[in-house]
């Protein structure tokens, strides 16, 4: 994206590729590194989450370098083809029934479901070109307490929902629950510890 589009001016257009209306520009992460903010949210239009997404999903990323320029109609328009969309839509995390890229992830806080604040978000595990986890640094405090190595991965499914304006991720379960579930230590035992 040029940077002479700012969010604000973009916010609440309607996306296009080609002559196909995609969905409508709702937002972008709040994060004071902007390289951290390399993608802005759209709430995607149904038919073409029907027919672009493997499930079909409400919101999804839109990467600020695929924007081209504001049409005459006021709609932006973006510089790649559907197809590129959905290739970049498959490389995402599905949190809640909303598509995240991994850009929008990184240097998320990370809370149990009782509140606890584990940690933040470093990097992601890929597995034959699907996330399967998130690596998270935890804090030394939950560390100690669950005797954990300095860096554990999350599990994708156990990922409940995010929290925008913290900027946070909230798990389905507690970390005590966690570090039991079977999809947990698959994770970890293949993960190098102390990265």
């Amino acid at each position: 994206m040029s940077d002479e589009y700012r969010i604000q001016e973009l916010l609440e257009r309607d996306v296009y590729v080609g002559e196909t209306r995609v969905g409508v520009i709702t937002g972008e992460r709040f994060h004071p590194r902007d390289e951290l903010v390399r993608s802005m949210r759209i709430k995607v239009v149904d038919d073409v989450a029907e027919e672009y997404m493997r499930k079909p999903a409400e919101f999804a990323p839109l990467s600020k370098e695929l924007v081209h320029s504001i049409r005459t109609d006021g709609g932006v328009k973006l510089s790649k083809s559907m197809r590129e969309l959905q290739r970049r839509w498959r490389n995402t995390v599905r949190i809640d029934e909303k598509l995240w890229a991994p850009d929008e992830l990184l240097d998320r806080a990370v809370l149990d479901n009782d509140g606890m604040d584990l940690g933040n978000v470093i990097d992601l595990v890929k597995i034959k070109r699907t996330y399967k986890g998130l690596v998270i640094q935890p804090h030394y405090i939950v560390r100690s307490r669950h005797n954990l190595p300095e860096t554990i991965v999350v599990p994708v499914a156990q990922l409940g929902r995010t929290t925008a304006r913290l900027d946070e991720i909230i798990l389905r379960c507690s970390m005590k629950r966690l570090v039991t579930l079977p999809s947990y230590l698959k994770l970890n035992s293949e993960a190098p510890e102390g990265e």
